[in-house]
């Protein structure tokens, strides 16, 4: 089966891939020119490579044969500098034309991995909701096109970027900082492990060929809600860190939910359910972390 996957070369990408590799499928990327494929680099003999900047969208999909589903984990959070124009082509005028192409070439299903997050928080979240409506609505037009929209909770792992909240708390923590400025914290979040997330999109795979809904939709993450406040004490307990936690010194986001939770109703009727905890969790990212200030200092 050919998977064409978006944002292979980032941290939720370049480990479905590799899973998928390891599942018996062949997955099929779109990168950037630019893109740093360290994640993937050993991997690229394996996978038909091709950069969106410099061909057409479509010649994945004739050179490729039969493309079965496309995979689209790619976004921008907008962090940087980057302009809603720039998140909504990246977030919006892309992904509706690789929707487009993908039925135009005959593809099952398209897997898009959306977010939580209320459209009102920011842009990002914006964004991620208006490209849903529209593949919601465009399947919906379609005969043979399945959507399957995928709401990702708070994903966090070793190796995972500092600007996720339990990976930026960990480094934190270790840095030994004067004080770690947040929220005041009230508000509760639901968190799940990366080696979670990946087994729970493998499972959606694989069900796949046992189903002929043409829409369906999974929250994902752990199924439990965790106060910031509570997740931080935790986090600085875990490392062994006696830094002060300043509550309340950073604004809160407008329209922020109190909480967010994934209902796992649909992905446990796939036999799935997540199976690091979030103290283990924890404790595998400052395993990391820690590994890699010992191999700086070598």
């Amino acid at each position: 089966m050919n998977i064409l996957v978006t944002g292979a070369t980032g941290y939720l990408g370049s480990r479905l891939v590799r899973r998928l590799l390891h599942a018996g499928f062949q997955p099929i990327i779109l990168k950037r020119y630019t893109s740093d494929v360290a994640r993937i680099r050993d991997l690229l003999p394996e996978l038909p490579s091709y950069d969106i900047d410099r061909c057409s969208l479509d010649q994945p999909f004739r050179e490729q044969g039969p493309v079965s589903t496309v995979l689209h984990t790619a976004t921008l959070y907008g962090r940087g500098r980057e302009t809603i124009s720039d998140l909504w082509q990246a977030n919006v005028v892309f992904p509706v034309q690789l929707l487009e192409t993908a039925a135009r070439y005959g593809t099952d299903t398209f897997i898009n991995t959306d977010t939580t997050l209320p459209k009102d928080v920011n842009a990002y979240a914006l964004t991620k909701h208006q490209f849903a409506e529209w593949g919601k609505y465009y399947a919906s037009q379609q005969q043979d096109l399945s959507w399957l929209n995928v709401r990702l909770e708070y994903m966090y792992g070793p190796g995972m970027p500092a600007n996720n909240l339990i990976n930026r708390l960990v480094c934190d923590c270790l840095a030994g900082r004067d004080v770690i400025p947040m929220t005041i914290g009230e508000q509760r979040r639901d968190f799940i492990y990366i080696d979670d997330v990946v087994t729970a999109y493998e499972a959606i795979f694989r069900s796949l060929a046992k189903t002929n809904d043409r829409q369906s939709s999974y929250d994902l993450g752990s199924g439990e809600a965790i106060a910031i406040r509570e997740l931080a004490c935790l986090v600085r307990d875990l490392t062994g860190s006696s830094v002060p936690i300043q509550f309340g010194a950073l604004p809160s986001r407008p329209n922020e939910p109190l909480e967010t939770k994934a209902d796992l109703t649909s992905m446990v009727k796939l036999g799935w359910r997540p199976r690091r905890g979030l103290r283990n969790g924890i404790l595998s990212v400052i395993a990391y972390e820690r590994g890699q200030k010992d191999n700086a200092m070598l």
